[in-house]
């Protein structure tokens, strides 16, 4: 936060305030989303695994992946991919 907003030469604390007004979240819950949605386009359209997956969208690990996937999307990552490939 503090990167993005020396970059946008404004306090992180104004930064926060005017991204939460533009997009109705905070800039952390709002990444998490996009690295969801990101795991979610790869798990419908690859055949990468669990691990690719999570380096490409950002959560590091597998682990990681799973229990913030489940929480946000209400299934696992591979329940996730069987819904959408055969």
């Amino acid at each position: 936060m503090e990167d993005l907003a020396r970059r946008a030469g404004t306090s992180s604390r104004h930064l926060g305030r005017h991204f939460g007004h533009l997009t109705g979240t905070t800039p952390p819950h709002w990444l998490h989303t996009q690295r969801i949605r990101h795991a979610q386009e790869l798990l419908e359209t690859t055949d990468a695994t669990v691990d690719t997956i999570a380096a490409a969208a950002g959560m590091g690990t597998a682990t990681t992946l799973r229990r913030h996937f489940h929480r946000s999307v209400g299934v696992p990552p591979d329940a996730y991919r069987r819904t959408f490939r055969p």
